[in-house]
């Protein structure tokens, strides 16, 4: 997690730092339910497809790929003060909801994407530097040089 139009100055992880964990890129999920989209017609009327996106074993490596990303090896990567959720959950419906989906963040979640596979071929799949890159670029959180306004334009 980091703060939207700011420099990085701290990375923010949610969960336990050696779980494993699946990150979908956005654009390659959309992607993906595109192609579904296409074939509408001959899927079942309840079928169910996982998108299987970046799987990191140590699910801290997402923001270890943020630290390289930024060019600062030392960037801090904190915990997530799940104290704060606590204290205000019975005054904020999404502290409440956040916190029950905290458990995903203490186990591995891995999703299997052979069904989807078998739908569509395979599945879009940006490199996960790639995809960070340009989201962070996208987000204004690297600095403003011509390589990474070109990054984020793309």
């Amino acid at each position: 997690m980091v703060k939207p139009g700011k420099p990085l100055q701290s990375i923010v992880y949610p969960g336990d730092f050696q779980a494993g964990h699946a990150w979908a890129y956005l654009p390659d999920l959309a992607e993906a339910v595109a192609r579904l989209a296409d074939i509408e017609k001959s899927l079942p009327a309840f079928a169910c497809f996982h998108f299987g996106g970046h799987w990191l074993e140590h699910g801290v490596q997402f923001a270890e790929a943020i630290r390289r990303i930024s060019g600062n090896p030392e960037l801090p990567i904190r915990k997530l003060p799940w104290i704060v959720f606590y204290l205000g959950a019975p005054f904020a419906t999404f502290l409440r909801e956040a916190l029950e989906m905290r458990y995903l963040w203490r186990t591995p979640l891995r999703l299997d994407n052979a069904r989807l596979v078998a739908m569509i071929g395979p599945e879009p799949h940006t490199p996960l530097e790639t995809a960070l890159s340009r989201t962070l670029a996208a987000l204004q959180c690297l600095p403003r040089t011509p390589a990474n306004a070109a990054v984020a334009a793309a």
